[in-house]
């Protein structure tokens, strides 16, 4: 386990607006409640509550990766959702660093329709 620092920095904030997500054009998420995760090199990312999904339209993935500041991802498919695998991850047992983002999913943009926010 890594900790954050000045080296690698990673920051999470509210997102200051509501934040929808569409796949195979429906709504699957939507909140007024998102996280907002930057880390060092890469771009912001958007956590959502897991609370603010639409029920069912997620499956568990067996696929798992391991981030040594965030601890190990899991992956979620869209339920009916075709070709489409993976499109959203989430850390089940984040590390302390990033507590916060632990029972929230983040969605890759380029797997889903859009994310709105």
């Amino acid at each position: 386990m890594k900790e954050p620092g000045p080296a690698h920095p990673i920051t999470i904030t509210p997102y200051p607006t509501p934040v929808r997500v569409r796949l195979d054009g429906r709504v699957i998420a939507e909140t007024g409640r998102a996280l907002e995760l930057r880390e060092a090199g890469y771009g912001p990312v958007l956590y959502i509550p897991r609370e603010d999904l639409v029920a069912g339209a997620l499956a568990p993935n067996p696929q798992r990766s391991f981030c040594p500041y965030k601890g190990e991802a899991s992956y979620f498919d869209p339920v009916g959702g075709g070709a489409r695998a993976s499109v959203a991850w989430s850390y089940e047992n984040p590390f302390p660093a990033v507590a916060r983002i632990r029972r929230h999913v983040a969605f890759y943009p380029d797997r889903v329709d859009a994310i709105e926010a």
